[in-house]
């Protein structure tokens, strides 16, 4: 079996590494705009040794931002910024990827630091839609639902930012279809409770994931990998599980999706989550034993020997790592160091790599 520092080949493209910065929202945006927070936010983590680099939720339109300083990419004067990141990440050997997202009924909701809540008229409310008119919780909007019309918008907004994304020169899309939003909404039977082509049944829940993953794939280049993002589970019964999250995962693999991202969760605001270290790994597991899909783990995962533990055993493809590379950037040097591997480091820190790194390890 492979190693957490061997290789991984996706398309055309292949990770150096099988770490990889999990998308991690930043809430720093102004009007969907990146920043120089986004850029030394996401340029130091390809500068420490992650294999692949997303950026965090990117809104693939103004109505569907979490917060109002959402990163966004629903207009074309959001390319250039992005591609300065691109541009970045790319020169430290690392591949630049972008999630696209629309958070649906759980959006226009303040930043979490200032205390989650809907945001007023005066604080720039938009209105917020979902499969229902039910909210998340009282302290959410209470979401308008759409019409036929409006989510064939939607999957348009997705086509029109994977366009976007390829042109600020991102080498990998995730949709996040994961996490109570829009797409996962839709997905859930806690949540849809629609009567028409879209609600009732698994094949109507999942119909516009599979319309937006097919509008991606259709104007995403077919050399370049895609991957999608689920919550495996809503961790309530009634709710969408692990069965049919492998049944999704099958159908995403014949429409050319390339990697599941196995998170869990976020549906319900009542859902018991047991967690602990690694609890979200079987689902990587199940979804790539029986789906035949690469997939990625994620959760609670902080140490070298953890993570390398997961590869080896076939668990997963890879793992993708979130607060712990927020706590240590150079979480994957330390790794390497950790597991007695050779990984190159930047010319710039030669000086502080581990005693006897040959300079042969220095980053092309």
């Amino acid at each position: 079996m492979p190693t957490l520092f061997d290789p991984l080949p996706l398309r055309s493209i292949t990770l150096a590494n099988r770490i990889i910065v999990s998308p991690m929202c930043q809430y720093s945006s102004v009007d969907g705009y990146s920043s120089d927070w986004h850029l030394v936010h996401l340029g130091s983590r390809a500068v420490g040794g992650a294999a692949l680099v997303f950026t965090e939720a990117t809104a693939v339109a103004p109505e569907g931002r979490i917060s109002a300083h959402d990163l966004g990419i629903w207009d074309d004067g959001h390319v250039e910024g992005l591609a300065r990141i691109v541009r970045f990440v790319a020169g430290q050997s690392a591949v630049p990827g972008i999630q696209l997202a629309h958070a649906g009924r759980k959006g226009s909701t303040t930043r979490p630091w200032e205390g989650i809540r809907a945001l007023t008229s005066t604080e720039g409310a938009w209105p917020v839609r979902g499969p229902s008119d039910v909210p998340f919780s009282a302290d959410y909007p209470v979401p308008r639902p759409l019409a036929v019309d409006d989510i064939a918008a939607v999957v348009q907004a997705f086509r029109a930012a994977a366009v976007r994304a390829r042109a600020a020169g991102f080498q990998v899309v995730e949709i996040h279809a994961a996490h109570g939003y829009l797409l996962h909404e839709f997905m859930s039977p806690l949540i849809n409770t629609r009567a028409d082509e879209y609600g009732g049944s698994f094949d109507n829940r999942i119909r516009l994931c599979l319309n937006v993953v097919d509008a991606v794939r259709a104007e995403w280049p077919g050399h370049l990998p895609l991957f999608v993002r689920i919550s495996s589970t809503d961790w309530k019964d009634g709710g969408w599980d692990l069965d049919q999250s492998v049944e999704l995962a099958r159908r995403l693999r014949e429409r050319g999706v390339d990697l599941i991202d196995c998170s869990s969760g976020g549906a319900v605001s009542d859902a018991r989550v047991p967690l602990a270290p690694g609890y979200q790994v079987p689902f990587a597991a199940r979804i790539r034993r029986e789906a035949g899909v690469a997939t990625g783990a994620v959760g609670l995962i902080t140490t070298p020997e953890q993570a390398d533990a997961i590869v080896r055993n076939g668990e997963a493809d890879c793992v993708l790592l979130a607060r712990q590379l927020l706590r240590d950037p150079y979480w994957p040097a330390h790794a390497a160091q950790a597991l007695g591997v050779e990984m190159p480091w930047p010319a710039q820190y030669l000086r502080a790599a581990p005693p006897g790194t040959p300079e042969r390890m220095r980053k092309a």
